[in-house]
């Protein structure tokens, strides 16, 4: 038996990365019974058969996954936002930030189309907080984020038509992944992306994903979302009260912090709406 990683999965068959190459492989129907799915990504143990075929036998604990898309073991999530076509979402972005970090994923944030509107001024917002950020154009050298995907699973989200599959081509040419032209109509761009597998790109490994603008890792509430922006957290400390969340200004060091312009007032934004939207959600909705 020998330990290895899931690097696809289609329609119940898994493609497993041994150190003998790959192994097509089926799960046990243990795993069914369980309510188990394995994802791509998963760290496995399997049963060799000969002439590449094997059975798995066994998903090792994983240290996180996304339910949509299907992935786990996740280093870091490249969190894509176009400047033009489709324009920024900043609350949709920083809601994917606190997702992913909540989920226990580290977030990189590149900007991109920056030929059609500068970005720059957005991405030292999130490179002040601490995080990876850049501001990308067509021509622009992509060298540092490169290097960023060595030793790494990573995976890309944004909306469709932010230029996921055309980063992805710029570090790593063999992949020639097939890219999407923007619908005029609506927009958006076409999904370009069938399914989860991953790719060799850079040193590392990257999940090309079906074009997605979310993804599902747990659920956020009103009493753990503030955990997602890590900017709040010297100041939350010095609030009035305890429980203090963040949206009123009565004893608030936070909203005093974003006041003096030390939190930009467009993440502070970006939470009140989060969470207004998860005090308010009914149960059923839950």
């Amino acid at each position: 038996m020998i330990t290895d990683r899931i690097h696809n999965s289609i329609g119940g068959n898994f493609a497993v990365m041994t150190a003998q190459g790959i192994v097509r492989c089926r799960a046990r129907g243990l795993f069914r019974k369980q309510g188990i799915i394995p994802l791509t990504g998963d760290h496995v143990v399997i049963e060799h058969l000969g002439n590449h075929e094997g059975y798995i036998l066994e998903i090792l604990p994983r240290k996180n996954e996304l339910r949509r898309p299907p992935v786990a073991n996740l280093d870091q999530l490249f969190l894509l936002c176009s400047m033009q076509k489709p324009r920024p979402n900043l609350p949709l972005l920083d809601t994917l930030i606190a997702t992913a970090e909540l989920a226990g994923i580290t977030p990189v944030i590149i900007f991109t189309k920056c030929d059609l509107a500068c970005g720059q001024a957005l991405a030292d917002i999130y490179r002040s907080i601490g995080y990876a950020s850049f501001a990308i154009s067509p021509s622009c050298d992509i060298n540092e984020i490169a290097s960023l995907f060595q030793d790494k699973v990573s995976a890309l989200c944004g909306n469709t038509g932010v230029g996921k599959s055309t980063l992805l081509n710029r570090i790593a040419p063999d992949l020639t992944l097939p890219t999407g032209e923007i619908s005029k109509k609506l927009g958006r761009g076409r999904h370009t992306t069938r399914h989860v597998e991953l790719f060799p790109a850079a040193g590392g490994w990257v999940a090309d994903t079906p074009g997605f603008a979310f993804f599902d890792a747990l659920e956020l509430t009103k009493e753990t979302v503030a955990d997602g922006f890590l900017e709040f957290a010297n100041y939350a400390q010095h609030c009035k009260f305890h429980d203090c969340a963040h949206v009123k200004d009565s004893g608030c060091a936070v909203i005093a912090a974003v006041e003096a312009g030390n939190i930009a007032k467009s993440r502070h934004a970006s939470y009140v709406e989060l969470y207004d939207n998860l005090k308010n959600k009914n149960e059923w909705e839950k």
